[in-house]
């Protein structure tokens, strides 16, 4: 009879990395995305790089690069940018009980974003104790490292893409939404979760109909997560 494979570092590693891929889908696509504006807003190649490399929070870039160009005061910059990535202070607590104790981790921690998150607090459950280390350190570090290079690859030839397929450019700005939809799309089989994002969907919709949009998404947020922690569905005499 045949003994199951072994733990090792590598192996984990590699599967960690593997089971990333699909992430890429929207990595790549956004990182080009990044790169070319940020060499439309005045940005070099290496800067933009440095951007991804160092800052690496997706829409956070974005912004970075628009206040920067806009001629905004640092302070505001910085502030801005930490206050659209307080959210990782939510992701931290809930992936802690599930990793394992190492003095490596606030390095690693670099690289969670949103989707390396889902994807660790779908998958580090199911893993081994041992595993679980080095198949965070795959998924994070292809993800990663997949951006930078999609940030270089937009930023040296993003323009020459765009101009010989147009349709490129049109569908690079989706790809983030895009992304955050697939992320968000499994839960909808929950009807606690159907329910909590759908009134956040509402919410953000009435906000931006009735002018509100540049507080529509925090507020409609806080809607949403107001109603998850209210409603509870009673099924057979247990909570949902």
């Amino acid at each position: 009879m045949s003994q199951p494979a072994r733990h090792t570092p590598i192996r984990s590693t590699v599967k960690g990395a593997r089971e990333a891929i699909p992430l890429l889908g929207g990595y790549i696509p956004v990182s080009l995305s990044f790169g070319l504006v940020a060499t439309q807003a005045g940005f070099s190649t290496w800067e933009a790089a440095a951007i991804s490399a160092l800052v690496y929070a997706g829409a956070s870039q974005f912004l970075f690069v628009g206040m920067v160009a806009a001629g905004s005061p640092l302070w505001l910059v910085v502030a801005m940018t930490l206050l659209i990535n307080v959210r990782h202070v939510v992701y931290g607590p809930n992936l802690a009980s599930w990793l394992p104790p190492s003095r490596h981790w606030p390095w690693l921690m670099h690289g969670l974003t949103d989707q390396v998150f889902a994807l660790a607090l779908t998958r580090l459950p199911q893993l081994s104790a041992p595993e679980r280390f080095s198949w965070f350190m795959g998924a994070s570090l292809l993800a990663w490292g997949v951006w930078i290079v999609g940030t270089v690859v937009g930023a040296t030839a993003g323009e020459t893409l765009t101009t010989r397929w147009p349709l490129l450019g049109e569908v690079m700005p989706f790809a983030l939404p895009a992304l955050f939809l697939t992320m968000v799309a499994p839960r909808f089989t929950d009807k606690r979760w159907a329910l909590a994002m759908g009134c956040t969907i509402l919410s953000a919709l009435l906000l931006t109909l009735y002018g509100w949009s540049n507080v529509a998404i925090p507020l409609a947020a806080a809607c949403g997560a107001l109603c998850f922690y209210i409603v509870k569905f009673q099924a057979g005499g247990r909570t949902l």
